[in-house]
């Protein structure tokens, strides 16, 4: 199926990533007025009128990234032109023509891509009027818009799949069976694992700290199965975030790992687990997401024994003890495959679902072996257990008092459905409902 690739490419601060998140609907890329937020090529699918085609946000060229990162920047936006099947070239009103604009125009010209011309920032009928100017840039005829504002947004689809007549509408893109959010520290390995998966330069990987910012949705395949790797910037200490663009990053990991279906915590094998670690670690459980515990540049641990190590993990992050563990070399591409297989085994795992019979001969069996503490003369009873929903698998307990069921016996219920249920390796979620009425026979 011919799926259609439209790049936007400009200057730096011409509003590349405002018309981005514009047209996607949602904010994906960060937006900031600091020159050279965007690093990475950012991608997102579109579909206008029945029609599908995919949007790549570059950074801005002629950038001197303050990171020095400005070589792996422009080599990021000369993949995005080479894979572009059409060039939005965007520009700034209100600075008028500028002569980068100019040096953009000529690069473009070099090339034999479809362009069409994209002035943004034209808020009011003042402005479109001196949308007029940009003739000079030698690009045919421009389209106005607002991408702040969503003015000329709908015009400007109309023209990008105009300019792809034979699209097939009846036609669908095979959907990725997972989303794996891969989040850890800073320079654990996440870019290089993306890059490993995808087989190319993806995203750019750097030693310098905090290279990602924006967290960007890769498709890679196995065996012919779609996936979607999500990359995140690394996070540090709260107190250590410095100005918005961090701030932002952050927010959008903790999306990220939302939108998940699977977690991939990828831990520094030659460094401590630390409170970052464990924060992220957190939020992976107040999500129930199913993780798994990455120990990534194994091949620079020594002597040290896998168990040995296990141990280690599990007693820094008990909370996610029932999480599987692999150990990886992300830039030899060792055990990598096969971490993407653990991933759907516990995916699986976690769209189970068990009969309400089998469910309550084993709430059944755990309330027999160990009962909540009594209060005063009241015994604690379980009446009826049902699963409700999966991902994750959800269970509603009817009781006879809420008070007697709190975190630390919610924990051995996991335990033991964990033990005894096919969820081994996941979390499960428990609501627990009073009920007045002894309708039905207590589990005793």
């Amino acid at each position: 199926m011919f799926f259609p690739t439209v790049t936007i490419i400009g200057r730096p601060n011409v509003g590349k990533s405002s018309l981005f998140n514009c047209l996607a609907k949602r904010r994906i890329s960060i937006v900031d007025s600091i020159s050279g937020v965007t690093r990475d090529r950012v991608s997102v699918e579109i579909e206008h009128e029945g029609k599908l085609f995919e949007l790549i946000d570059t950074g801005g060229i002629g950038i001197n990234d303050v990171d020095e990162l400005t070589h792996e920047i422009e080599t990021q936006i000369e993949i995005a032109i080479q894979k572009a099947d059409l060039i939005l070239f965007v520009v700034d009103v209100r600075e008028g023509v500028t002569p980068l604009d100019v040096d953009v125009a000529e690069r473009l010209r070099r090339i034999n891509k479809p362009i069409l011309l994209v002035v943004n920032k034209c808020d009011t009928p003042r402005f479109e009027l001196q949308a007029g100017d940009f003739y000079r840039l030698g690009m045919g005829e421009s389209l106005t818009i607002s991408a702040v504002e969503g003015h000329g947004k709908s015009d400007l689809l109309d023209k990008i799949i105009s300019t792809f007549p034979n699209l097939d509408t009846n036609k669908k893109i095979l959907k990725p069976v997972m989303k794996i959010t891969i989040v850890g520290k800073r320079n654990a390995g996440k870019s290089t694992l993306i890059n490993t998966l995808a087989h190319e330069e993806r995203v750019i990987v750097s030693e310098t700290l905090g290279t990602t910012r924006d967290s960007i949705d890769v498709k890679f395949e196995i065996k012919g199965k779609p996936f979607i790797a999500i990359d995140t910037a690394g996070i540090r200490k709260k107190r250590q975030i410095q100005g918005s663009i961090e701030f932002y990053s952050m927010a959008r990991v903790e999306r990220s790992i939302r939108r998940a279906d699977v977690v991939i915590l990828l831990i520094d094998a030659p460094r401590k687990i630390s409170q970052v670690d464990k924060k992220i670690g957190d939020y992976i459980i107040t999500q129930y997401k199913p993780c798994i515990l990455v120990i990534n540049k194994w091949d620079l641990a020594g002597d040290v024994e896998i168990s040995q190590f296990t141990h280690y993990v599990q007693s820094r992050l008990p909370g996610l003890s029932f999480s599987p563990m692999s150990f990886i070399s992300a830039i030899n591409g060792d055990n990598v495959i096969e971490t993407i297989a653990l991933a759907q085994e516990i995916f699986d795992q976690a769209n189970t679902r068990v009969s309400t019979s089998e469910l309550n001969r084993v709430v059944e069996h755990a309330f027999n072996l160990h009962h909540p503490t009594r209060k005063k003369s009241k015994a604690a009873k379980i009446y009826y257990s049902t699963q409700v929903s999966v991902c994750p698998p959800t269970f509603v307990l009817f009781v006879n008092d809420k008070s007697f069921f709190n975190a630390d016996y919610e924990r051995y219920l996991s335990n033991q459905l964990r033990k005894n249920l096919p969820f081994h390796e996941i979390p499960l979620q428990f609501y627990f409902r009073q009920k007045n009425r002894e309708t039905n026979l207590p589990i005793k």
